[in-house]
């Protein structure tokens, strides 16, 4: 599956030393993979396929995190 190669290839991708465009455009493949995953995975329920998508979610919460900075409160 191309989709899960573009993921490997995404993950294993560094990300430290991102400028902020850098950052956004990451967080922007990262929610196009997650999406495209999640079409095929309604139609196969591939338990693979949601270890994915977790770990692409996970690596987009911390870009963002990172983008958004912590909550004051």
């Amino acid at each position: 599956m191309d989709l899960l190669e573009k993921a490997q290839e995404f993950e294993s991708r560094k990300m430290s030393n991102m400028s902020t465009s850098d950052r956004v455009e990451a967080s922007r493949e990262a929610k196009a993979l997650i999406l495209s995953i999640n079409e095929v995975y309604k139609e196969t329920k591939d338990a693979n396929l949601m270890d994915v998508m977790k770990r692409l979610t996970e690596k987009k919460k911390k870009i963002e995190k990172r983008l958004n900075g912590v909550p004051l409160v």
